[in-house]
């Protein structure tokens, strides 16, 4: 098409004449190979601010398109992402909370006088404050950040016109056009509702619940992943009762014993766990308490109760629907609207997928956050290393927390067959728990590894107090292929709970108790 005809067609629009020719400037520039941008990332979370800044650091001019919209409670927030505003951070902020408030009752068994112990509660409108306030000092440096490495920031919802060519509507509803070399969709996702009679308009969610403007109450969390499993225990901790649909099993993809693992912990501490159970509706009273009905999937058998709060943590979605995929031509989307890129490369070869977004990948930060860095040296600094998501580490914080690294039992036996995998195992006791006779039936470890010398080991499990700190540690050995003579050969710090890696020496196989006869056996 030829300048004129090009001029003629933008200035049919009502645009004035100025943006007109800026415009036809721009792709006529773009036509002949020259972009506003080398990087245009579409998400200001944890993969999209990683990948910008790297890129930034290799000599690219990079714009970050970042817009959120409210919750269906109205709830929004800054730049960073899920895990800076409703995520990671806020989340562990929260859990931090419950274990002190634990850390003062057990602190009079190690002779701390504590006035009036039974008066000890949580300031829900101070503990959101301080949360609040860290998030919103992270949001500006995040955002200082941005401004010094000079890269553009739009706080505008971003969608594809062409390949090369986004659209972000702004917050008064005007037009930016911007066009770029290559564009990073790393738009995340959002909580998922189920589809019945009162979750949109009643219920809140993990967005919604760190900032919650009254404490929550009794309240019943539908759905036991990670996200729900940890929300109804923090709550627990803090004083609430909390309540928990589980509608298959717990924490789905991790391994199921560990999993019983922390829900019976949950369970003594409190919370109410109703089994193979989905929700019908929820309704709202005059009272303003909530009233929710779900049913036994496998009785038929229906149950109501009342609440202050509903939380759904069902899920989440890809946030992929608002993008205008096919106008880039991009067709690598699942049915859940995730992207399918199996080198973050989708089927259009300048565009790429970092994160949540992605399917069949870890929805972890530090996966995003590598990710993003590697695609950036891929494209701007010649680098040819891919992402390896294989032996991610991550941790359940659930108020006996939940940490591991590699295969779970049931998937080592799926991959390599009940013959050929060795599970050595063993219950502990953490020093810490014995003054305040914490139960400590539910502390517990395992290391899957293959059967056949050298003993391979293939994932590490680990229920206890810090478990995010231990396994840490662990993952960088698993990633050198670490075997179980070089753990057992390990000399332990004493006396740590991480120590208990290395004293693994009974199998399931064997049948022996592992049950330790003291704290140095």
């Amino acid at each position: 098409m030829t300048i004129l005809s090009n001029f003629l067609r933008i200035t049919n629009s009502s645009r004035s004449w100025k943006t007109d020719i800026l415009i036809l400037a721009r792709r006529t520039l773009s036509s002949h190979g020259t972009f506003d941008y080398d990087l245009a990332v579409i998400g200001g979370g944890s993969g999209g601010l990683a990948c910008a800044k790297e890129a930034v650091n290799h000599g690219a001019r990079v714009a970050v398109l970042d817009y959120v919209t409210p919750s269906p409670q109205g709830t929004k927030w800054g730049l960073g992402g899920t895990c800076v505003n409703v995520g990671c951070i806020p989340k562990k902020l929260m859990h931090q909370a419950a274990l002190l408030g634990e850390s003062i009752h057990e602190a009079i068994a190690y002779g701390w006088e504590v006035p009036s112990p039974e008066a000890i509660k949580i300031n829900w409108a101070a503990l959101t404050e301080a949360v609040q306030n860290h998030i919103k000092s992270v949001n500006w440096v995040t955002r200082v950040d941005l401004r010094d490495k000079k890269i553009e920031y739009i706080n505008g919802l971003g969608e594809f016109k062409d390949p090369h060519t986004l659209v972000a509507t702004l917050k008064n509803g005007s037009k930016k056009e911007l066009t770029a070399k290559n564009i990073v969709i790393a738009v995340g996702g959002r909580p998922h509702y189920p589809d019945i009679p009162g979750a949109v308009e009643y219920c809140i969610s993990s967005d919604d619940i760190f900032s919650l403007s009254y404490p929550p109450g009794k309240t019943l969390v539908v759905g036991a992943g990670y996200i729900g499993l940890e929300c109804a225990g923090f709550l627990n901790s803090l004083g609430f009762n909390a309540t928990v649909l589980v509608r298959s099993v717990p924490l789905r993809g991790f391994d199921q014993q560990m999993a019983q693992m922390v829900t019976n912990e949950m369970e003594e501490k409190g919370v109410k766990f109703h089994h193979k159970c989905i929700p019908l509706s929820v309704e709202k009273l005059e009272s303003g308490q909530l009233k929710a009905r779900w049913q036994n999937t496998e009785t038929g058998k229906q149950f109501e109760d009342v609440f202050d709060t509903v939380l759904m943590a069902t899920g989440r979605y890809a946030l992929t629907k608002a993008l205008n995929l096919p106008a880039a031509g991009i067709t690598c989307v699942t049915k859940n609207g995730k992207i399918s890129a199996a080198t973050e490369q989708t089927n259009v070869p300048h565009v790429y997928a970092v994160g949540d977004v992605l399917d069949a990948r870890p929805e972890l930060t530090p996966v995003a956050i590598h990710a993003g860095r590697l695609l950036a040296r891929r494209l701007f600094a010649g680098a040819t290393q891919p992402m390896d998501y294989d032996n991610i580490a991550t941790t359940v914080f659930t108020p006996l927390e939940y940490g591991c690294v590699g295969l779970s039992e049931e998937l080592a036996i799926e991959r390599h067959g009940a013959d050929n995998i060795e599970v050595y195992h063993a219950f502990y006791k953490p020093t810490e728990f014995f003054i305040p006779q914490r139960n400590i039936r539910n502390c517990y470890l395992k290391a899957v590894a293959e059967l056949a010398a050298p003993q391979r080991i293939l994932g590490l499990h680990f229920v206890g107090p810090a478990a995010g700190e231990v396994i840490q540690g662990f993952a960088a050995a698993i990633k050198c292929g670490i075997t179980m003579e070089q753990l057992m050969n390990t000399v332990g710090i004493h006396p740590t709970v991480a120590e208990e890696f290395t004293r693994l020496n009974i199998t399931k196989r064997s049948g022996k108790d592992p049950n330790p006869a003291s704290c140095c056996s």
